[in-house]
């Protein structure tokens, strides 16, 4: 074991980042602690509530651009880049089904955060094995870290307007983690900004949540409503919802730079079958036990089965009238907790004001052809 004193820090730096890219990593750089630029924008999104019921990104205040208070003599931070779109991703097919649950692809497969967790771990032993006194702890989405500034100053990509990191190579279809530490190790450099006057994502997004270049208000983002948020969904934001009922991937879709995405190589992130394409009556006919066991280890399960029952049921809403949802609907009602009912009377208000339409139409369309075949000579 080597001693700061003794080691080529440029030489670690290259055995770190093979090291990483051994355990499944498709790319690393290292950030220095000097997040301070980013300190005025952070605290006018929180003051203008973009947070929305998050209350933990306002409680930990300017810790996240202060790597330092989060974890004392941290110095550098090393950034992680983890591929995640499945070889079988079928975006517009299932959007476009109005019958299909749609859910984000990242949430498919196993939880990114253990999965992404463990290897930065592991990394983190090899380097204190090789340099005696090395301090590291790691991070996954799940502390007061600016993981999207980070990844921008250690070089794996630029912010787009999204917020999302993007990258030339691999679009934004990628997990970010960290791995705070005591080495001074030398810094990599940021690359340029490459979205131009692009603003395909601002524009497409379902709910126009991005209010901004670079600003997105939580409390109107699909993904905020559907996994963060625990209460009664705004009703003018439900028919924009769509049949999305975990998660949103719209501003990543029409981003030009997704069309280089590759495929991952982990196949903890390929999808499971008892999650992926499936319809939204056979989802919402799962009781607690059969959610629990069908999303054990997976992000999914974190949000609990009122929040995924009251999901279903606006996407439900959202859906092609059909007999089977109004029955489904009725079924469930008298069980209904107190977050799922409003969500379920509402979808059962949209099937039926469905239905009547179907049914208006289809008098009409009776009334126009027994009027033409009045007309008609009788031996048309």
């Amino acid at each position: 074991m080597s001693t700061l004193q003794s080691i080529d820090l440029v030489n670690l730096v290259d055995d770190i980042k093979a090291w990483a890219v051994a355990l499944g990593f498709q790319q690393v750089g290292i950030s220095d602690i000097d997040l301070s630029q980013h300190e005025y924008a952070l605290q006018q999104w929180l003051d203008n509530q973009y947070h929305g019921e998050m209350d933990y990104m306002a409680s930990h205040g300017m810790k996240r651009a202060r790597p330092a208070e989060l974890v004392p003599g941290t110095v550098r931070v090393i950034s992680v880049r983890m591929d995640y779109l499945p070889p079988d991703a079928s975006f517009a097919r299932h959007l476009k089904d109005g019958d299909m649950a749609y859910i984000s692809r990242y949430a498919l497969g196993r939880d990114y955060h253990k999965v992404l967790r463990k290897k930065l771990k592991q990394l983190g032993e090899q380097i204190s094995e090789r340099l005696a006194g090395t301090q590291y702890r790691p991070f996954v989405d799940s502390a007061p870290v600016l993981e999207h500034a980070i990844a921008e100053k250690a070089g794996l990509g630029w912010t787009g307007k999204h917020s999302l990191t993007l990258n030339k190579q691999a679009g934004s279809w990628f997990f970010l983690g960290e791995l705070f530490i005591n080495l001074p190790l030398p810094v990599d450099e940021p690359v340029e900004e490459n979205c131009g006057t692009c603003t395909a994502c601002m524009t497409m997004c379902p709910t126009q949540a991005i209010v901004a270049p670079y600003q997105v208000d939580a409390r109107r983002c699909i993904s905020y409503l559907t996994i963060e948020y625990n209460g009664v969904i705004p009703e003018d934001l439900r028919p924009a919802m769509g049949n999305r009922i975990y998660g949103c991937d719209d501003c990543q879709l029409v981003c030009p730079w997704n069309r280089f995405a590759p495929v991952t190589a982990e196949s903890d992130f390929h999808p499971r079958q008892v999650l992926h394409g499936q319809s939204l009556l056979t989802l919402f006919g799962w009781d607690e036990k059969t959610f629990l066991h069908n999303t054990e280890g997976s992000p999914i399960r974190r949000i609990g089965y009122a929040k995924w029952q009251r999901n279903l049921c606006v996407a439900i809403g959202n859906a092609p009238y059909s007999e089977e949802y109004i029955t489904a609907l009725n079924a469930a009602k008298d069980e209904a907790c107190e977050l799922v009912l409003p969500h379920l009377e509402w979808a059962l208000a949209q099937q039926h004001r469905k239905h009547q339409a179907n049914s208006d139409e289809n008098r009409q369309l009776a009334r126009l052809t027994r009027t033409i075949e009045k007309g008609l000579p009788r031996d048309a």
